[in-house]
């Protein structure tokens, strides 16, 4: 479980209008389809964003890649300009969920209430935040997960709302929280995930995609089967490579084509 944030380089603006909120969106959708995260939660600001996701398969960083690559080319692409959109990495605090992610729910709502100017008079009026889905005032994007934070207010969706909307204007009356380092969380889930973490391993495909279709089914099946075959089951550019007779630069260079044709649509 992640709090994620990242900021524009040199903190400048990483969205001038609403299509390039909405541009944002939809790759964050795409992200969290792709490589099967959960998302808690997301609040696009104006120099910045903040997500809580959590990463069964223990692919945050291909999947950050993924997310802030295709956003910077599509911002730049729109916008007519070269270079780097983000200030070097992302951050990435690991949640203690079970304990404080309600807590990082309720930071991530009041985020454009606490601004200086406010972004808006109470946080449920903010459209680029997941907090209105929460709520049931907006459409809930297919992939934006409400079901865990509501049902620690109970099983009654609509009272459940009104007590979350209740608990996150509470907030307002507390200091906001200390966020950005390495952990966010009691001080036994911070010893014990340090322990654990000597390295973090990315979780083994075959553990959560026991049987894959074989190379040549994918090829008879699928236009783009390259990019198919490596993202969505998990063979090697050496494997893809050897079923089709090429070098490996060859397959790397149409995966390279691929994305970018899926960053433009």
């Amino acid at each position: 479980m992640y709090h994620v944030s990242a900021r524009g380089n040199e903190r400048r603006a990483i969205y001038r209008d609403a299509a390039d909120r909405a541009e944002f969106v939809r790759q964050l959708g795409l992200a969290v389809e792709r490589y099967g995260w959960l998302c808690h939660g997301f609040c696009l600001m104006g120099n910045h964003y903040h997500l809580l996701v959590e990463t069964p398969r223990a692919n945050l960083p291909i999947g950050m890649r993924h997310l802030n690559g295709c956003y910077s080319a599509a911002f730049n692409r729109r916008w007519k300009r070269v270079g780097h959109l983000f200030q070097g990495r992302y951050s990435a605090e690991l949640v203690e969920k079970e304990a404080y992610l309600l807590t990082l729910v309720r930071y991530v709502a009041l985020n454009p209430v606490r601004t200086s100017p406010p972004l808006c008079a109470a946080p449920e009026q903010y459209p680029w935040s997941s907090y209105r889905a929460l709520l049931g005032l907006a459409e809930r994007p297919e992939w934006l997960m409400v079901d865990w934070v509501l049902s620690w207010f109970g099983g009654d969706y609509t009272a459940a709302r009104e007590r979350l909307r209740v608990f996150v204007e509470e907030g307002l009356q507390e200091r906001p929280l200390p966020v950005g380092g390495m952990y966010f969380g009691g001080e036994e889930f911070i010893r014990d995930t340090t322990a654990a973490l000597e390295p973090l391993p990315e979780v083994p495909r075959q553990h959560w995609q026991p049987l894959r279709p074989g190379l040549g089914e994918l090829f008879a099946a699928h236009e783009d089967a390259i990019a198919v075959a490596y993202r969505s089951y998990g063979y090697t550019q050496r494997q893809i490579a050897a079923h089709l007779g090429c070098h490996t630069s060859t397959v790397s260079r149409r995966l390279r084509r691929s994305e970018l044709r899926e960053c433009k649509t």
